[in-house]
């Protein structure tokens, strides 16, 4: 089988040039992808929008509505930082759906693993509100659809963005079905994220955040990997892993006070990936989130699709950081001290 891409079609009139998350990040990863020769042994996945029904899965009716009010002005901002275009509701409903269409095809059997390459970014948004760039969570709605319409039981969901995922928290907090980790620098947007929060109800234990010192790059994201985050999903032994994706984290990002290299990210799917075949037959969907260096993004998302497709060689175009990382030895021993996954606590 092969890896599954899809990519939103709709993406492009979602743009504010002046903003960092604009459509030349997209356009930059899909002028990487048929550059590298790769395009032609993957299997394309056609695109299509979320249902409204889908959609309030995890949203109030309000806050779609108000997604598609902000819409129908030619520009218009519904936070200091989320705009919208007259095309941002067809966008943001092709982003939800194409990931969803990319699960299914992985669920399905038809693909072994993939990567849905959409924009706007999903991961802030809540249940009630868009923001941080995001209209609708798009790796949350795809997570509810396989549990409650793909007979999947249980969905691990990895956030590797340099920003904590705080959209999905929420919606999945109490809910024992979903485990979130988010890997996040700290302090930083959106200020959420602390290693307190853990689930409550159903969900206790079945969140698991790990706020990071700034400068934390290729060695430290591969011991949390290999000592907190890969064991926490063992424990949990999900049916499907999803990845938000966010490459702000590299050393190169405007936006990130982190150091991972294209090579660190490629390290981090390999890991994720054996940890897919080991608990769930290989099912692993990456799904774009952030990223605002174009070149960083675009090699870093075409190392982690190289990773899926079993290429033996991922370059590296732009090099490691070669500065100092904070230690995170104290972050990893209170994590297998206290949180219910790693302590030997009753997890759901």
């Amino acid at each position: 089988m092969r890896t599954a891409i899809a990519i939103n079609p709709r993406h492009a009139a979602h743009d504010e040039p002046r903003h960092v998350e604009q459509a030349a990040r997209l356009q930059a990863i899909t002028a990487a992808l048929n550059a590298s020769g790769l395009r032609a042994s993957l299997l394309e996945v056609p695109a299509r929008p979320a249902t409204e029904e889908q959609l309030r899965a995890v949203h109030t009716r309000q806050m779609i509505e108000l997604v598609r009010w902000s819409a129908t002005r030619p520009r218009s901002w519904i936070d200091h930082d989320t705009y919208t275009t007259s095309a941002s509701w067809d966008a943001a409903l092709m982003a939800a759906g194409t990931t969803i269409a990319v699960v299914e095809a992985v669920v399905g059997g038809s693909a072994r693993n993939g990567f849905a390459l959409v924009r706007p970014p999903g991961h802030h948004a809540t249940p009630a509100e868009s923001m941080g760039f995001c209209l609708f969570n798009n790796i949350a709605i795809a997570a509810r659809h396989a549990i409650d319409h793909l007979g999947i039981g249980r969905v691990a969901i990895v956030d590797f963005d340099v920003h904590h995922g705080n959209g999905t928290q929420d919606i999945f907090y109490e809910d024992d079905r979903v485990f979130f980790c988010s890997t996040h620098a700290s302090p930083l947007y959106p200020g959420t994220g602390a290693e307190r929060e853990i689930g409550s109800g159903k969900g206790r234990g079945t969140t698991l955040n790990l706020p990071l010192p700034h400068g934390v790059g290729d060695a430290g994201f591969a011991r949390l990997f290999d000592d907190v985050v890969i064991p926490a999903i063992r424990r949990y032994r999900p049916d499907l892993i999803l990845v938000s994706a966010g490459y702000d984290g590299h050393w190169a990002d405007p936006l990130g006070p982190l150091t991972l290299s294209v090579a660190g990210y490629a390290a981090l799917t390999r890991r994720l990936m054996a940890a897919a075949e080991e608990v769930c037959r290989g099912r692993i969907v990456l799904v774009l989130e952030g990223g605002y260096n174009l070149r960083a993004l675009a090699a870093s998302v075409m190392a982690c699709l190289e990773v899926l497709a079993n290429e033996t060689t991922v370059v590296d175009p732009l090099g490691p950081a070669d500065e100092p990382e904070p230690d995170v030895s104290a972050l990893i021993a209170r994590m297998r001290q206290n949180h219910p996954l790693l302590a030997g606590q009753n997890v759901p």
